[in-house]
């Protein structure tokens, strides 16, 4: 579907109309019941990432003693997966469950809030976010959008994707037809491979046709879900271009400044909440999907040292050029690398030491 038939279909030229009337957004009365809108990229119920925004919609509801009840709505039911944002910025819906990389066409900074190869894991994004300025970067990036985005969770570290080939050097990246997301896909593609942006729910049809040769979703739990393991033998871990990729609920400024501060209060609130919940769920689900996903006959790898080096080369460029765009894409990048080289020190001397030390413990 082109942008401008989709926005015509939906009323934005009827909306605009209206909305140049209006001087400013009347504030909600308490007494006031709303009914909202909110899109997902992916399929309504995918384990982790659908299942949590419904999750978020109850609890909403629930805090606010049915002022605010949300409908939530998966790929394709109103717009299609890559346009949420365009749905809640010229506000044919409310608001969006998602990932900021998948609007990087707007603002490439935007891969920051999601993930970056080699980047912060999931409890460190969250720490940048809350503690160290990246909420208030979020907030201007997206300003432009006129939504207001909400951190809302982490899938922890993903897998580094399926291949129906092993990769043992940075050649047989070379002419690989793979759907690979945000930066970690832009590195492969300057080392050969030929990139798609699949949305999740054609990952298993394109694999199945031929049409690519390898692909990443997230991880065991969902990978399981939706049967990768049937077109691919190789599983590759862990994910060099996804460390801890954040997850969002954005709101329409508009709305969001209409309602009152109490409701303000419970969405911002419910997304802190859904956020732990989210990354619980994650990692227990993970957890409890690995042995599954082996016993079907999927061979673990793990990349090269080589082929390592050369996507961190490549990812390091990718980023460098988008931190030299402007002055608000360099400071995003300049406040997310300044803690992330602490936290690849302290991540080796205490996580990774300790996991490591775990590992032996138990047999592994």
């Amino acid at each position: 579907m082109k942008r401008r038939q989709f926005l015509k279909g939906a009323g934005i030229g009827a909306g605009a109309a209206v909305a140049a009337t209006v001087a400013a957004p009347a504030i909600v009365s308490a007494q006031e019941s709303l009914n909202w809108r909110m899109v997902m990229p992916w399929p309504k119920g995918t384990p982790g990432l659908g299942t949590n925004a419904e999750k978020f919609a109850a609890m909403v509801k629930e805090m606010s003693n049915g002022r605010l009840n949300i409908s939530v709505f998966g790929a394709g039911e109103i717009v299609p997966p890559f346009e949420c944002m365009d749905a809640v910025e010229q506000g044919v819906v409310e608001m969006a469950h998602g990932t900021p990389y998948y609007w990087q066409g707007k603002n490439p900074a935007l891969n920051f809030f999601s993930t970056i190869p080699f980047g912060l894991t999931a409890w460190e994004l969250s720490a940048w976010l809350r503690f160290g300025g990246g909420q208030e970067l979020w907030e201007e990036a997206y300003a432009e959008f006129n939504v207001v985005p909400f951190y809302a969770g982490n899938s922890g570290m993903q897998a580094g994707g399926w291949f129906n080939k092993e990769i043992n050097s940075v050649e047989d990246l070379k002419g690989l037809k793979a759907r690979y997301a945000g930066l970690g896909g832009e590195a492969m593609r300057r080392l050969g491979a030929n990139i798609t942006m699949l949305p999740p729910g054609e990952i298993l049809p394109a694999m199945q046709s031929g049409a690519i040769d390898a692909a990443e979703w997230v991880g065991p739990w969902n990978d399981l879900a939706f049967g990768l393991y049937q077109v691919a033998k190789f599983y590759y871990t862990p994910a060099f271009h996804e460390p801890g990729p954040g997850l969002e609920i954005f709101i329409s400024k508009e709305k969001f400044d209409a309602l009152g501060k109490d409701m303000q209060a419970i969405i911002r609130y419910a997304a802190q909440a859904i956020a732990e919940n989210t990354l619980a769920d994650f990692t227990f689900n993970n957890l409890q999907s690995y042995q599954p996903l082996i016993d079907k006959g999927v061979e673990v790898r793990q990349f090269s040292d080589d082929v390592i080096l050369a996507l961190a080369e490549q990812s390091n460029a990718a980023v460098q050029e988008i931190a030299a765009k402007n002055d608000l894409s360099g400071r995003i990048a300049d406040s997310y690398l300044a803690l992330v080289k602490k936290a690849a020190r302290y991540g080796k001397e205490f996580e990774a030491t300790g996991l490591l030390h775990r590992a032996k413990v138990w047999g592994y």
